[in-house]
Order: structure tokens, then C-alpha cells, then sequence
């Protein structure tokens, strides 16, 4: 009797160990509804490309090469004083525009610098500086670097320009020639005073050779462009502006007079 209700006991703790396990299995296999311990794993952002802007919209005016530019010289040049490397400045005289839009206005202004300068020489040799400009300067202050060359000046003078900036000066044989004459007039009349017929002729000769000593010690025309000179400048290359300091206030105002230029008698 006693083993048969051991028996019993037994399989009935058997049944209930194996009802334990499956509620155990059935709560695992269930979340619970309260707050979760472990972060879900973060979900990864969709890459897409990004493409360039295909709008190609110019920020820079252009001023093509070849455009001229009318200025007037603000200080005057000459070659008995000047040299290699001074400064030259001067300043715009007539607008430039673009699209009907004033580009460079009157009144801006340009630096350049002599390349070199040559004096005239006592026997031959004319007197010659060369100029180039290189820098651009807006009412606005807004400054960029240039390449030009002035290709024409009206000074009042005798003095020509090529294409490349160079200054000569006037030849001086004309003038070698009046001195040398009027020495000669003025020795043989000091001749013909002293001495009849015979002192002329010495006093001629006497004048003569004091002309031509005169002109060997003293040099030809100097090469100049007087303060007021208008010049006519080329663009070499190309010339960017910045589209965004292309404006301008007040231009309409009077900017002052450069005086003309004067040539001392």
C-alpha cells in the first residue's frame, strides 16, 4: 500500500515540474508590456546624392581686350627729372559701359610707372620715357590689377608715342641750326664794326664756331607730358570686374577740372 502511494507522489510531482516549465517557456516567448531595458537597434539614415548647382551664372563683368580708355594725366612727366620706376597717375575722362550699365564711371582712377627714361643728347638723341599701367582704382575704392599702355597723348608739344607707351621728345636740329646762325649774324656784325669788310668775314667765322660750341654743350628738347595731357589708353588683355562692386553712387556729380596742359615759353 505504501509503495503504490509513493508511486502516486511521484508522478504527480513529475506533472507538476512539467506544468512549471511550459508557463515558464509561454512568458519568455511573450514581451512584457512595460519599458523595455535594451535600446532597439538604431535604424540607418537613407543616403541621397547630392548634385552641383547647373545654374553657371557669371559673377564678372568682362571688359574685353582692345577696349580704350580716355584719361588725363595727373602729374606731369619729363625727362630732365624723371627715371625709371616713378610713379604715374591719372584719371578717367569718359565712361565706359556695358549693357547699358556704366561700367567704369569719370573720375576712377589709374597708377602706373615709367619703364624708363632717356634725356636727349648733346649731339644726337631725342629724349623718351616709356609708360604702362597696372592698376584700377573705382570710386569706390574697389581696385584690381590691369595690363594697358597709353597709345596716343595730346600734350600741346611736339612729342609722339608709339604703341607700346614710349614718349619721344622733338628732334632739335632746327633749333642747333637757328643757334649756330644767329651767332654768326651777330659775330660778323661785331667784326664789320671793328675792322670794315675784312672784321666781318672773322667776326662771322668767330660767331660760327661759338654756335656750334654752344650746341654741343647743350642738349636737345626735352621729352614731357604736362600735367592736363589727355592720353588715350588700350587694354592689352581682358579686364574682370567683380560684379558685385559695380555700383556707384552720386555719378552725377561735376568732378573737378584738370587745368590744360601748360608748356613754360
Amino acid at each position: 500500500m505504501s509503495h503504490r502511494r509513493s508511486q502516486f507522489f511521484s508522478l504527480a510531482a513529475i506533472a507538476t515540474l512539467s506544468l512549471a516549465l511550459v508557463g515558464v517557456s509561454n512568458s519568455n516567448a511573450q514581451e512584457p508590456d512595460g519599458p523595455q531595458i535594451v535600446a532597439p537597434a538604431p535604424v540607418r539614415p537613407v543616403l541621397k546624392p547630392v548634385y552641383a548647382s547647373q545654374t553657371g551664372e557669371s559673377k564678372f563683368i568682362t571688359l574685353p581686350s582692345g577696349t580704350r580708355v580716355a584719361v588725363v594725366l595727373e602729374n606731369g612727366i619729363s625727362t630732365r627729372s624723371a627715371k625709371a620706376g616713378d610713379s604715374v597717375y591719372l584719371r578717367t575722362s569718359f565712361p565706359i559701359t556695358q549693357n547699358n550699365q556704366i561700367v567704369v564711371p569719370i573720375g576712377s582712377y589709374l597708377r602706373g610707372e615709367l619703364m624708363d627714361s632717356k634725356r636727349p643728347g648733346r649731339i644726337k638723341g631725342k629724349g623718351e620715357f616709356r609708360i604702362r599701367l597696372d592698376t584700377l582704382i573705382l570710386p569706390n575704392g574697389y581696385t584690381v590689377n590691369m595690363n594697358a599702355a597709353p597709345r596716343s597723348a595730346d600734350s600741346g608739344g611736339k612729342e609722339t608715342m608709339d604703341s607700346e607707351g614710349k614718349v619721344t621728345g622733338p628732334g632739335g636740329k632746327g633749333k642747333d641750326v637757328e643757334t649756330i646762325a644767329t651767332t654768326t649774324v651777330t659775330g660778323a656784325g661785331i667784326g664789320a664794326i671793328a675792322d670794315g669788310a675784312k672784321g666781318a668775314g672773322i667776326g662771322a667765322g668767330i660767331g660760327a664756331v661759338g654756335g656750334l660750341a654752344a650746341t654741343l654743350l647743350t642738349r636737345g628738347p626735352e621729352a614731357e607730358l604736362p600735367r592736363g595731357s589727355t592720353l588715350d589708353v588700350v587694354l592689352e588683355h581682358d579686364l574682370q570686374l567683380d560684379a558685385g562692386q559695380i555700383n556707384y553712387r552720386d555719378l552725377g556729380q561735376a568732378m573737378p577740372i584738370t587745368p590744360q596742359p601748360y608748356r613754360p615759353q
